[in-house]
């Protein structure tokens, strides 16, 4: 296991740092004496989280699927704090229900925040990482480990941004940067409480097996993050025992196959009642997403919190 490096006067950007995993890890690594760039859709909540911070910071509006946007941000960044030493690439949005029931454009959308985003902040990101040296930590999910029925969207695009980290930690390892790969399960944002507003969703967790089927509180698994990017780790586990299903990865299809088959069966009429109601992202974060399509495009205003 690689030692902690000290994270004081280092500059962190964190993406989808508005709520959530975002909102915290920027408020642990700040914490810790990192200078943090923040990154998202929600300008006031995106100031709200600045202010609040005890180090340096800035807040940057933008959509992490604009390429053109990012790189501005990027650059806006450098000149801001004088460079990049960590980047946190967590936005992400989720939907929920069978593949037939969902809206095919939200569907899309899943894919593209959370796996063409993620490669988009990448691109832009990782010049200032190269001459730094620094460390990209991308979010990924026990969704990339265990893919599972209701959430194909969030399930493929998991699995992509996982495979992606992978590959780019080999691409770029001989210049210095690291890259990390971070597990979170079932934990208590908004985007999970949105999900769990779908009755059937709710109950078929309820029903995975301990431990998968619980909600795990925020702080505990943030820690756990930060503790990851402290040593620069290829892989974090946000709770204690996502490590122990890497090796049970080859076994997984065939038991999802035989539990999800049961449970579908059973949840099929009650699915089939609620199709109408079944909309597009869920939570919060996905709420502010869709206003923003909705708005148009989004711009990249750089605001200043406090030094």
């Amino acid at each position: 296991m690689s030692a902690r490096r000290g994270l004081e006067g280092q500059v962190a950007v964190v993406t989808g740092a508005a709520r959530g995993v975002g909102e915290l890890l920027a408020r642990k690594l700040s914490a810790r004496g990192a200078r943090v760039a923040l990154v998202g859709l929600e300008p006031e909540e995106l100031k709200r989280v600045s202010e609040r911070l005890p180090t340096d910071s800035a807040y940057w509006h933008a959509d992490v699927t604009d390429a053109e946007a990012m790189t501005r941000v990027a650059e806006e960044v450098v000149e801001r704090f004088g460079a990049v030493d960590i980047v946190c690439a967590n936005a992400g949005v989720a939907q929920a229900g069978p593949f037939l029931d969902t809206d095919e454009r939200a569907w899309r959308r899943v894919i593209e925040v959370n796996l063409l985003g993620s490669a988009t902040t990448a691109r832009a990101f990782l010049p200032a990482l190269t001459a730094s040296r620094g460390y990209l930590l991308q979010i990924a999910s026990l969704a990339a480990i265990a893919p599972a029925p209701m959430m194909t969207a969030y399930c493929a695009s998991k699995s992509g941004v996982e495979a992606f980290a992978h590959s780019l930690r080999a691409e770029v390892g001989h210049r210095g940067v690291r890259v990390g790969v971070g597990y979170l399960s079932w934990t208590d944002t908004d985007m999970v409480r949105g999900a769990d507003r779908d009755e059937v969703m709710r109950e078929l967790r309820q029903r995975l097996p301990w431990p998968a089927g619980r909600t795990y509180p925020l702080g505990p698994a943030v820690e756990r993050l930060v503790a990851g990017i402290e040593r620069r780790s290829a892989h974090v586990y946000a709770q204690w025992w996502l490590r122990g299903m890497q090796s049970t990865r080859g076994y997984l299809p065939a038991f999802i196959l035989a539990v999800g088959r049961r449970e579908m069966r059973r949840a099929e009429p009650r699915l089939a009642a609620t199709r109408e109601a079944r909309g597009g992202l869920v939570g919060e974060g996905g709420a502010a997403d869709e206003k923003a399509r909705t708005a148009g495009a989004v711009g990249t205003v750089g605001t200043e919190g406090h030094q």
